[in-house]
């Protein structure tokens, strides 16, 4: 097996599922002669055409649009927009359309298109590329929204994403796209959506993340070892629709939680979380459920992106916070 980052194993689902079906196209800013501005088209147009990786203007409505289009006649394109602060002229595109189609025509069509951007903070960018709004996307019905956090994760969900019948979010944590490399087969075979991914069992307490910060998370649970306290850490993978079920499962044998997300802290995916836990978890709760977030303001400017994104030292004090409770 190859070795890949996060980035490549983007790229391979992609050459992998367009050589699988005719119907798959690609389009968005320069994602055909310069291969996207992170890289992750590289190669695609060469392989597959001008007609199936498509250059656009820089028209973010647009793009999206014209993909709704497609997606409703047979196609399955997969847009990409730069990054998730370009996303917004498109929203109603998404909320308006996209995520109607199936329920507006009583299901005689449907909506087959990814909508890919990269996401969040940590590469020393302006404010406007550094977004983390994931939660805007969850809040809207008929919308997916997929996160994935490792190379594997991102080839297998991306396949799926690929291949469903309905729209989906798709947010790449550029953050770690070339942080490290993971043995991924180029398989074809993509992970199921709508579940989460246990990453390390532990009894002591649930650490629940998705994106980037699966990073410090698990750094978090390797440094509370060394100190007695054995973190069980989920990766939520897709965030809407939510799989509560195996987040409940996990605080039914720890009896307690911390939240970790780089997004802003009101409204975030991480609020629905605690919430159904609370409603659907309290006796199992030995402690008050915590969430370890960016705070609600812009993403700062470079110079106070690490004070903004959650550290392990934040995430390592929420847990010795909550094993206070006995």
């Amino acid at each position: 097996m190859a070795e890949w980052t996060l980035l490549e194993g983007v790229n391979r689902a992609f050459a992998s599922e367009m050589r699988r079906d005719a119907n798959v196209i690609v389009l968005g800013e320069d994602v055909g002669v310069n291969g996207g501005v992170f890289r992750a088209t590289d190669g695609l147009q060469d392989e597959f055409g001008i007609e199936r990786v498509i250059d656009t203007p820089l028209a973010e409505s647009v793009i999206v649009g014209m993909a709704i289009g497609m997606a409703a006649q047979g196609l399955r394109p997969i847009v990409e927009l730069q990054f998730m602060g370009f996303i917004y002229p498109a929203v109603d595109q998404i909320i308006n359309h996209a995520s109607r189609l199936r329920n507006r025509t009583r299901g005689r069509i449907t909506c087959p298109m990814v909508i890919r951007a990269p996401f969040g903070g940590g590469i020393h960018a302006p404010e406007h590329h550094s977004e983390s709004t994931e939660a805007l996307f969850a809040h809207m019905p008929g919308v997916r929204v997929v996160v994935p956090s490792s190379p594997a994760r991102a080839y297998g969900l991306l396949l799926a994403a690929i291949r469903d019948p309905d729209p989906v979010v798709f947010l790449e944590p550029k953050r770690v796209y070339r942080l490290g490399k993971q043995e991924v087969e180029d398989s074809g075979e993509a992970l199921p959506l709508d579940t989460c991914f246990v990453l390390r069992d532990g009894i002591d307490v649930t650490l629940v993340s998705w994106g980037a910060s699966i990073k410090e998370t698990l750094e978090a649970a390797a440094e509370l070892a060394r100190v007695g306290v054995d973190a069980e850490v989920i990766d939520v993978a897709t965030l809407s629709p939510l799989d509560m079920d195996t987040i409940l499962d996990s605080v039914a044998r720890t009896g307690r939680c911390v939240i970790v997300h780089e997004a802003a802290r009101s409204c975030g995916v991480g609020a629905e979380i605690a919430a159904r836990l609370a409603a659907e978890g309290i006796t199992s709760l030995l402690a008050p459920v915590l969430r370890v977030t960016g705070f609600d303001t812009v993403m700062p400017l470079y110079r106070y992106e690490d004070q903004y994104m959650p550290g392990v030292h934040r995430i390592v004090d929420a847990v010795q916070e909550v094993m206070g409770y006995r």
